[in-house]
């Protein structure tokens, strides 16, 4: 496992190597490129990010290098008399860098800061076509319990 992994908040100057590693992810099938003319696009989304009190998107960095991201979501329902949940979304480690415990330490990260927070539940979504993810996250002491539905509008 690398032990000089800092994780962190990402910054305006992150969303460069951030989108590069979803552009790479070819089975993700986001649609997400480092073509300049979608640049604005993916500062817009992170300034939203950024200013809103229950999202938090994080780096995970290298040698001054990013390596990987996740997203964390706060989401305060009514179920569960008035609980809060965290999501944690968009997990990514750079190919290069994976089987390096780099994304075990994000997850755990996540967890922790969940745990801090007093959330009742840490949930995630992964793609069907997955596999890998799938045992990673069942490693980690997540189980299959919902069926997720998705729809575009």
């Amino acid at each position: 496992m690398i032990q000089d992994l800092e994780i962190r908040e990402a910054r305006r100057v992150d969303v460069p190597a951030i989108v590069a590693l979803f552009a790479a992810d070819t089975l993700g099938g986001h649609g997400d490129t480092t073509d300049a003319a979608a640049g604005g696009d993916y500062l817009t989304a992170f300034e939203k990010i950024a200013a809103s009190p229950n999202d938090t998107l994080h780096v995970a960095m290298l040698g001054g290098e990013v390596v990987g991201t996740f997203q964390t979501t706060l989401i305060t329902s009514m179920t569960g008399r008035g609980a809060t949940s965290m999501t944690i979304e968009a997990v990514q480690t750079r190919a290069d860098m994976r089987g390096r415990g780099i994304g075990e330490r994000m997850i755990r990260f996540a967890i922790e800061k969940a745990r801090g927070e007093g959330v009742r539940l840490v949930q995630l979504m992964s793609n069907n076509a997955r596999v890998d993810a799938h045992r990673f996250y069942e490693r980690l002491g997540f189980a299959k319990s919902h069926a997720g539905f998705k729809m575009k509008p």
